[in-house]
């Protein structure tokens, strides 16, 4: 009888134990669950994310452009490597884009195109922005697309004051309020990826 009721114990205590590790196992499997939904999240958000600082490519741009160039347009365009040999570049990417368009984002390895255009006050400023930008860490791959002169009028406005001497190098032509700029596209690459 006393090893009967001694058994009975063990087995209480047994069952006790049992239960205990049932229920552990069972927060163990949850926990499991919910680690395995978060790192598809973050294979979801590393996909996504362009990993770049648009705030530090916005203050290189102004730092390399001098008081004579004006911008009238920069994008930010994100393009798949197009060699198929580049399929197992490593990427460090860049800027996030607006979906307010109806086309989808490209996804995994991309690198960013950045389209600067604008006038300049001379095609010698404008020559002087291109070696800046290929001297800069932050660009690669950088290309004019194109650059012409153009004349635009300035007449009535104040607040604008150009150099009247048309026979100076260098110096913005003014002609009866008109004066004559160079129009310009260049585009370049982020240099935020390494091809391996």
């Amino acid at each position: 009888m006393h090893s009967i009721s001694k058994v009975r114990a063990q087995f209480a205590q047994m069952s006790t134990k049992q239960a205990q590790a049932e229920g552990r196992s069972a927060e163990l499997a949850e926990i499991q669950s919910e680690l395995r939904d978060l790192q598809k999240k973050e294979e979801s958000i590393e996909e996504i994310d362009s990993k770049i600082d648009v705030a530090c490519v916005l203050a290189e741009m102004s730092f390399l452009i001098d008081e004579k160039i004006v911008l009238s347009k920069v994008k930010l365009v994100a393009e798949k490597f197009e060699d198929k040999q580049q399929a197992g570049t490593t990427v460090v990417r860049a800027v996030r884009t607006k979906l307010s368009e109806k086309r989808e984002m490209p996804l995994g390895d991309v690198r960013f195109k950045v389209v600067i255009e604008g006038v300049a006050a001379d095609a010698t400023n404008l020559a002087a922005l291109i070696c800046r930008l290929e001297d800069s860490p932050y660009f690669c791959q950088v290309v004019p697309s194109f650059s012409r002169t153009a004349v635009i009028n300035a007449a009535g406005n104040p607040s604008f004051r150009s150099t009247k001497s048309p026979n100076t190098k260098g110096s913005v032509q003014e002609t009866g309020g008109n004066i004559r700029v160079s129009e310009f596209e260049v585009s370049c690459y982020l240099a935020n990826y390494r091809e391996q």
